[in-house]
């Protein structure tokens, strides 16, 4: 190679060499552009806080010495992304201006160090505290409903290394089966927070409780409930357009769970992002309805084209018996389930009725014929479940499906008129009354009795009925302490019943239209504690797949299609009859409702010990699902 080459070579790599370098600075310089101002934005959110959370108000709340011992006072700061895992910073000191400057300076000094944005942040001021042993913890544990200990613990009494009650349950620290704390889960949350893992547990804790703020994407603060069920969430009511909101939001999350083939990403455990494999057609024709009503509320093009290919992968499933009776079919259990037949009939007239379009008649009308050969129209029972091959497989499975296909009986009749649609209905309603399916708590009853008072609406039994499938259960589902998603659909449709007899002229004796009203208030805001707001979603592991949609906190936070449809379909008819229900007597404001106990006891603000002020892990209303249904 010549010299005059070797000298273009070298001159070539300087270049190159240079230009790495260049790119470099210029990163680095992007890089601590972002990081300051990341620091100025967290320190805006944080006076924003401290207007709120550092008052003489919260002082007098939490007293002297609120977190105890050598703590003093403590605060903790969470700041979360949204693409993961909220990071924690605890401080202390002897006054609240101390510990909160101290958790400031962690916080700070966290972002100062990284490219991290702070789009959410929360502030915890422990304001009560006390010192259980280890069996307390233990047994305080076990006697909670799984993820419902509300407490967060110290494992020393400096709060050195100090855990919020939704780090504890977010990351499945508590052990609800064997009781007190797993360290196994407990050390792999501090790994993966850069912090120090504990050799063994201490034989005794601190447990707290906090008074919260959290400040959100757009800087707004809100305060965060200290009640025992709505613990940890901004304090707010559903009006109307509060249930839109929320349903629109949820539906936004199903929709992004559709798939290319029309199927649904079937759930989610959250607090690890764990998929859920399972599927089930059942639950993705109920699914289907809610998406459906979603478009009701707010037409938009492109939710009506996914709704079609969700449409399509349901009707890939429906098969014909040799006499052109159609059924809904269950591949991976190779069955045919009476529900699915009915829910399907109702996600398609639904359609049908919104978009004008009578492209599915047929096939209702066949899955029609499909429940009528699963229907002992002398006795109105069902046969609940079929092999694939049609044969007779199980009589009884679940008590719902019952109430989906006659619904669906009844929905067939309004599409077509037939009146072996409405005659069917009949039989099966009989058999509901005969039986006194009230006890189920059932809300797809409750369904098929607003749809069948559409067509016989000076039926007074059907009304009385209807009125004892909510009244009958009022107290329970009120007193309900988890969010319960089916209870709110049962008490609308039933609200629904009643006003259709007013305006019909009949009165059924004995019902308390009061108590129904101030159960549906209770119940439309219980069940927010399942809405994943950021204040819940930053402690999971990818908060924003989570953020805007609903979960069953007691199944390990779960994130499953029906969970979605069920808390969409109930806020759909709340949000549909709320100026109705206002004016029948409906109480608005949250003092008007009768809240849970708090989580103190009614002393000096100590937390109570063992148990004490904590939710049961078991009621003496396991609901229906617990009590009738053995699988769906």
């Amino acid at each position: 190679m010549s010299k005059q080459k070797k000298r273009s070579g070298r001159r070539g790599l300087l270049l190159l060499l240079c230009a790495a370098a260049v790119l470099l600075i210029v990163a680095a310089v992007r890089s601590g552009a972002r990081t300051a101002a990341n620091v100025s934005a967290c320190r805006e959110k944080l006076a924003l806080l401290e207007d709120r959370a550092l008052t003489e108000e919260t002082e007098e709340a939490i007293g002297k010495d609120p977190a105890g011992g050598q703590a003093g006072y403590a605060v903790f700061f969470s700041v979360c992304n949204t693409a993961e895992r909220a990071s924690v910073f605890c401080g202390t000191g002897t006054g609240l201006h101390a510990a909160w400057d101290a958790a400031s300076k962690k916080l700070l000094e966290f972002l100062a160090d990284s490219d991290y944005d702070p789009v959410w942040l929360k502030a915890d001021v422990v304001c009560a505290s006390d010192v259980l042993q280890e069996e307390e913890l233990a047994q305080a544990v076990l006697a909670s409903r799984h993820e419902f200990y509300r407490l967060g613990v110290a494992f020393d009494r400096r709060f050195e290394t100090a855990l919020l009650e939704a780090e504890l349950n977010g990351a499945k620290i508590y052990d609800y089966d064997s009781g007190g704390i797993d360290l196994e889960y407990l050390d792999l949350y501090l790994e993966k927070a850069g912090r120090s893992p504990l050799e063994e547990l201490p034989e005794s804790y601190t447990v707290f409780r906090c008074k919260g703020w959290s400040c959100d994407e757009d800087n707004r603060v809100y305060e965060l409930s200290t009640d025992s069920l709505d613990y940890g969430r901004r304090m707010e009511t559903v009006d109307a357009d509060r249930a839109r909101e929320l349903i629109l939001s949820a539906s936004a999350f199903l929709e992004a769970q559709i798939k290319e083939d029309g199927s649904f990403v079937y759930g989610i455990y959250p607090r690890f992002d764990n998929e859920i494999e399972n599927y089930n057609i059942v639950r993705h024709a109920s699914t289907l309805w809610s998406l459906i009503c979603r478009y009701r509320l707010l037409p938009d093009d492109r939710l009506a084209e996914e709704i079609r290919r969700t449409i399509g992968f349901m009707l890939d499933h429906v098969i014909y018996d040799q006499k052109g009776r159609a059924y809904l079919y269950e591949e991976k259990a190779d069955e045919v389930k009476l529900g699915g037949c009915g829910v399907a009939v109702v996600a398609l007239t639904e359609y049908m009725d919104v978009f004008q379009d009578a492209r599915y008649q047929e096939v209702c009308c066949a899955l029609g014929e499909g429940i009528l050969s699963m229907l002992d129209v002398d006795t109105g029972r069902y046969y609940h479940v079929l092999n694939g091959d049609f044969s007779r497989k199980e009589e009884y499975r679940t008590v719902y499906y019952d109430g989906e296909a006659t619904f669906a009986l009844c929905r067939l009749y309004s599409l077509t008129g037939d009146q072996v649609w409405l005659d069917a209905a009949e039989s099966a309603v009989a058999h509901f009354i005969e039986a006194d399916h009230t006890q189920f708590k059932d809300h797809w009853v409750a369904y098929s009795m607003n749809e069948i008072t559409r067509h016989i609406s000076d039926n007074k039994a059907y009304y009385a009925f209807a009125l004892a499938n909510a009244q009958n259960n009022l107290q329970a589902i009120r007193d309900r302490d988890t969010t319960y998603h089916t209870y709110l659909e049962l008490l609308m449709a039933t609200f629904e019943v009643y006003d259709r007899m007013i305006q019909n002229g009949i009165w059924v004796e004995g019902f308390d239209l009061q108590a129904l009203l101030d159960t549906i208030a209770v119940r439309a805001n219980r069940q927010l504690n399942g809405y994943f707001y950021p204040e819940y979603a930053m402690y999971m592991k990818n908060p924003r797949r989570i953020l805007g949609t609903f979960m069953v906190r007691h199944d390990g936070y779960r994130v499953r299609i029906d969970d979605v449809q069920h808390n969409i379909g109930g806020y759909y008819l709340y949000a549909k009859d709320y100026e109705q229900l206002v004016r029948y007597g409906m109480p608005t404001d949250r003092g008007a409702q009768k809240e849970a106990p708090p989580l103190l006891t009614e002393d000096t603000g100590s937390l109570g010990k063992v148990g004490t002020g904590h939710m049961p892990r078991a009621t003496a209303d396991p609901g229906p699902a617990s009590l009738w249904t053995r699988r769906r």
